[in-house]
C-alpha cells in the first residue's frame, strides 16, 4: 500500500484534532500524532529558512543546527496547539512558519545585543578581520518589518516561496490556490517591498532578510 501523502495525513490529523476538541477528548495525543506526521516537512522548512536567511546563526558562538531549530519549533507548537486549532494544512504551516521566525529572530536579536568580547570568549576563537559586530543589520531589520507589514495573502506566499524555498506548485498546494495565483501574489509582494525599500535596492527586488542579507 502506498504511503499516505504528507498533506493528506496532516489534514486528517487536523480533522481529528478538531473533532476531538468538540468531543472533549485529550488533545495531546492528537497533537503529537499531527507533529509526527508533519515532522519531515517541518525539518525541510527549518533547514531552508536557517541556511538561506540566517546562516550566521549556524556559526560560533551559537552553532545552531536544523534539529535544534526543529526541536524548538515542535516544543512551541505543542503548547500553541493546545489553544489554537488550525483547520487546514495552510493554517497549520502558517502557524509553524510564525514559530520558526519568532525563534530565529529572537536568537538573532540576542546575538545582536551580546557584547563582542563575551561572544569571543564563548566561542574560544578570534573573530576574522572585518567581521561584523551585528547579526542583523539595520537594513535587515527594515526588511523584516516590511515583510511583516505585507498584506496577509502576499506575505504568506512570499514567505513560502522566497524564504522557505518552496516551488510555486508546492506553495499553491499548501495555500490551496493555483500556481498562477501564487505568481500574482508574489509579484504583488515584490512590488510592495520594492516601494518600501526603494532607497536600499532601487534597481532590484529585495532578498529575503535574515542573518545576513544577500549581496
Amino acid at each position: 500500500m502506498n504511503e499516505e501523502p504528507t498533506t493528506g495525513a496532516i489534514q486528517r490529523c487536523l480533522d481529528a484534532l478538531h473533532e476531538g476538541a468538540l468531543q472533549g477528548d485529550s488533545a495531546e495525543p492528537l497533537i503529537r500524532d499531527l507533529l509526527e506526521k508533519a515532522a519531515r516537512r517541518l525539518r525541510v522548512l527549518c533547514a531552508t529558512l536557517l541556511q538561506r536567511s540566517y546562516p550566521r546563526l549556524t556559526q560560533p558562538p551559537l552553532n545552531l543546527e536544523t534539529d535544534d531549530l526543529l526541536n524548538g519549533v515542535v516544543a512551541g507548537l505543542l503548547t500553541a496547539l493546545q489553544k489554537v486549532r488550525p483547520q487546514t494544512v495552510r493554517q497549520f504551516f502558517a502557524l509553524a512558519n510564525q514559530h520558526m521566525r519568532w525563534q530565529l529572530n529572537d536568537l538573532a536579536r540576542r546575538l545582536d545585543e551580546r557584547p563582542r568580547a563575551a561572544a569571543l570568549v564563548e566561542s574560544g576563537v578570534a573573530a576574522p578581520p572585518g567581521s561584523s559586530d551585528s547579526c542583523l543589520s539595520q537594513d535587515a531589520h527594515r526588511m523584516l518589518e516590511a515583510i511583516e507589514g505585507l498584506p496577509e495573502e502576499e506575505r504568506e506566499v512570499f514567505e513560502l516561496v522566497r524564504i522557505q524555498g518552496l516551488t510555486h506548485a508546492e506553495a499553491a498546494g499548501v495555500v490551496g490556490i493555483s500556481a498562477k495565483t501564487v505568481q500574482r501574489r508574489l509579484n504583488r509582494a515584490r512590488l510592495l517591498l520594492a516601494e518600501q525599500l526603494a532607497d536600499l535596492r532601487p534597481a532590484s527586488t529585495p532578498e529575503p532578510p535574515g542573518d545576513t542579507p544577500a549581496p
